[in-house]
C-alpha cells in the first residue's frame, strides 16, 4: 500500500494546511493543531471538539457558524494534549463560557478532562459532555458494551452547535447534550481493517470475502466474523442490534445518520441505505432525517456505521435542518 505523504511527521501540519487553502472562513492557530473560525459569534457560546487524526473530516471538517468554534488535532489515532485543549478553551472563550465535546476514549477524556479542570481554575466557565454512542461489545471483557464515541458525535456537534447560535446558555447545552447521548446508538460493520506508513496497522486481518462487526474507528477489530451475504444481511444484523438497544414502538421518530468510515463506494453505501430504511419501515419507525455520507473515518478501511437517535425533542429536528457554515456537513 502506497500513502500519498511526504514525511511522517509532517502529515497532520501539512494536511491542516492543505485543508485551509480551500476553506478561508477558518485558519490555524499560531501554528498549534488548532482550527478556528476566522470570525466566531460573539453573543452565542463556543464549542470545542478535537481528537486524533485519521478520522477525516471530523473534527476540522465540522468547524463552522452553527457547528464548532474550534477543533483540536491530534497525532494518528491519538488525542491532542491536554495544553493543546487548554490553548484552544482560551482562544474561543469571549466571557460566555465554553461548551466541550469530547469521545469516550481513555486517552481523550485524559487529556481534555485535563484541560478543562485547569480552565475551570482560571476562571474560565466550561462544561462539557462524553459522547458515548457506541453499541458493540467488547468479546473479551465479558461482551461488555464499549460505548465508544463515534459517529454520533457528528450529531452532538450539530445539534448543539445550531443550539448555541439559536442563543442557548452554557447550562441549557449542558442539558441538552445530555438529553440527546443517551438517546443516540452507533454500530457499524469492515470488510477490511486500515492501514497507514510507519503505524502499527491493520489491527486485525479479515480473509476475503469476510465481515467484521462492531468495530471501532481507530482500526478495532469487532465482536463477531462472518461470510458476506449481501447488503440486506448486513443490515438486518444492524437494525437487530439497535432494535435491542433503543427497543422501539410502532410510530416512534428516529435520526438516521450513516456514515462511511473510509473507502466504501457511493454505490454500495446508497444499496445499504435503502435496505436499512426499508428495514427501519417494516419496524413502523418514521425517519423525520436521513443523512449520508463521510463524517467520521478510520483512514481507507472498507465500511460503515450506522448511527440512530431517538427524537425526544422536535427542536433536535430544527436544529439538525438549521444553516451552517461547516464544510463537511
Amino acid at each position: 500500500m502506497v500513502a500519498i505523504i511526504n514525511q511522517a511527521h509532517q502529515v497532520i501540519s501539512q494536511y491542516m494546511d492543505g485543508f485551509l487553502l480551500t476553506h478561508p472562513a477558518l485558519e490555524r492557530l499560531d501554528q498549534e493543531p488548532i482550527i478556528t473560525l476566522k470570525e466566531p459569534s460573539a453573543d452565542c457560546v463556543p464549542l470545542v471538539s478535537g481528537g486524533g487524526s485519521g478520522h477525516e473530516p471530523m473534527h476540522v471538517g465540522f468547524v463552522g457558524q452553527g457547528m464548532l468554534t474550534a477543533a483540536v488535532y491530534g497525532e494518528l489515532f491519538t488525542p491532542p494534549t491536554a495544553d493543546e485543549v487548554l490553548r484552544a478553551i482560551r482562544h474561543v472563550d469571549k466571557g460566555r463560557g465554553v461548551f466541550v465535546i469530547v469521545k469516550n476514549f481513555e486517552a481523550d477524556l485524559q487529556s481534555f478532562q485535563t484541560a478543562i479542570h485547569q480552565a475551570r481554575a482560571e476562571g474560565i466557565q466550561v462544561k462539557y459532555i462524553v459522547s458515548h454512542d457506541d453499541i458493540s461489545v467488547d468479546t473479551k471483557k465479558n461482551f461488555q458494551k464499549r460505548h465508544r464515541g463515534l459517529a454520533g458525535t457528528i450529531l452532538l456537534h450539530k445539534i448543539l452547535g445550531a443550539a448555541a447560535q439559536s442563543g442557548l446558555s452554557l447550562d441549557e447545552l449542558e442539558q441538552l447534550a445530555l438529553s440527546l447521548s443517551t438517546e443516540m446508538a452507533t454500530i457499524g460493520f469492515a470488510t477490511s481493517s486500515a492501514h497507514f506508513p510507519q503505524a502499527a496497522l491493520p489491527l486485525f486481518d479479515l480473509k476475503e470475502g469476510q465481515i467484521s462487526y462492531g468495530i471501532g474507528i481507530h482500526g478495532e477489530e469487532g465482536y463477531r466474523t462472518v461470510a458476506f451475504e449481501s447488503s440486506e444481511q448486513l443490515a438486518n444484523e444492524i437494525v437487530n442490534k439497535l432494535k435491542l438497544r433503543f427497543r422501539w414502538q410502532e410510530g416512534e421518530e428516529f435520526i438516521l445518520l450513516v456514515n462511511n468510515l473510509g473507502t466504501i463506494s457511493e454505490l454500495e453505501q446508497g444499496v445499504f441505505l435503502n435496505d436499512i430504511c426499508q428495514l427501519l419501515d417494516v419496524e413502523g419507525l418514521r425517519l423525520p432525517f436521513i443523512k449520508t455520507g463521510r463524517f467520521a473515518t478510520s483512514l481507507d478501511i472498507a465500511g460503515l456505521s450506522v448511527t440512530l437517535c431517538r427524537v425526544k425533542d422536535g427542536s433536535w429536528l430544527d436544529y439538525l435542518q438549521a444553516d451552517t457554515t461547516a464544510p463537511a456537513w
